[in-house]
């Protein structure tokens, strides 16, 4: 037997109140719910980050379309630009045509005009 005092050893449940209980068992509680809450927050920042990367990925296509629709116009433009040269050439063309015939006309009226005197001079030396 010892000789120390049985009543001031609390032992293993002795010392240990109901309200003492009940704390542990609060803290216990409250402990999960905060497990739970940071769970659900890793959970909604992996959510929000794989968001994040989807819209970085869509800005990166709209990105690539963007320049692809400016290369294509630029093409465009190009190709707008060489139809406009290619009818102005057309045109200056044209009008050189319609000049050459103006001038092929033109001898041909001095032409008729030449073979009207020449008849008119056989007329003359035929009488």
């Amino acid at each position: 037997m010892s000789s120390v005092d049985d009543s001031r050893d609390p032992g293993p449940d002795r010392g240990i109140t109901e309200q003492d209980r009940a704390l542990a068992e609060s803290a216990r509680s409250d402990a999960e719910q905060l497990r739970r809450l940071a769970e659900a927050a890793r959970e909604r920042r992996d959510l929000d980050r794989d968001a994040l990367v989807q819209v970085w990925h869509e800005r990166e296509r709209l990105r690539e379309s963007g320049e692809a629709a400016r290369i294509a116009g630029e093409e465009a433009r190009l190709a707008a630009e060489h139809a406009r040269q290619a009818a102005m050439d057309a045109v200056h063309a044209t009008a050189d045509t319609l000049e050459a015939t103006l001038d092929h006309m033109h001898v041909v009226e001095e032409m008729r005009r030449t073979l009207r005197e020449i008849r008119d001079v056989n007329k003359l030396d035929a009488n």
